[in-house]
């Protein structure tokens, strides 16, 4: 769960930034981060709605949840990145 008192501040980016990845301009691309916290940010086109019904049985989602999209390129190439423990 997330902790609004704290502030995390972002580390670093996981993988290629998106001029690396195909993004023509660079300023509106899905990107991964890691926070000072441990936990990981996503930029991802907001897909909450769509597919909050299509959840499986066992997965539940708090009010101030969302369900985020990012592109499978971004993910592949964050994960060389994204440590085993």
């Amino acid at each position: 769960m997330y902790d609004e008192i704290a502030s995390p501040r972002i580390i670093r980016r996981l993988g290629d930034p998106p001029q690396q990845r195909g993004s023509l301009s660079g300023d509106s691309c899905s990107d991964v981060f890691e926070l000072s916290d441990g936990n990981f940010a996503v930029i991802g086109t907001d897909r909450t709605e769509e597919l909050d019904a299509q959840l499986p049985a066992d997965a539940a989602r708090a009010d101030y949840d969302r369900i985020v999209v990012t592109t499978r390129d971004t993910l592949v190439r964050a994960k060389r990145d994204i440590p085993d423990a």
